[in-house]
């Protein structure tokens, strides 16, 4: 099981710095946190069932909470904070980041939809 070791909040740059015991260091943007965010609200219920997240290019991470030892909660500015954020999870968007992120913005662009807020 990954766990993180250190977690530091970048506000001026908008990155989330995380350490894992495994050696990986990634640094996640806050957009690409919100608009994966493991919430029901995003992934939905099922497959087929998530929801493209649109606009949330300038969004900012407010808060952190820890769950347990297994996950943080992150609390967005938009209001969005059910998302458990596990280690395991984080550690595989670090992992994954340029392949998520590149399926992201496809989608956006077959969705005709836009990062910048309407």
């Amino acid at each position: 099981m990954t766990i993180a070791t250190g977690i530091t909040l970048h506000q001026k740059s908008k990155n989330l710095e995380i350490d894992f015991d495994d050696g990986l260091t990634c640094t996640l943007p806050f957009e690409f946190l919100r608009v994966h965010s493991p919430s029901a609200e995003v992934r939905g219920h099922g497959p087929g069932q998530e929801v493209l997240q649109v606009g949330k290019k300038d969004v900012n991470l407010t808060d952190i909470e820890p769950v347990g030892s297994y996950a943080i909660k992150l609390i967005f500015d938009d209001g969005h904070d059910s998302g458990l954020y596990t280690w395991e999870y984080l550690h595989h968007l670090g992992q994954n980041q340029p392949a998520l992120w590149q399926e992201y913005l496809r989608l956006l662009e077959a969705a005709g939809e836009s990062r910048e807020p309407h």
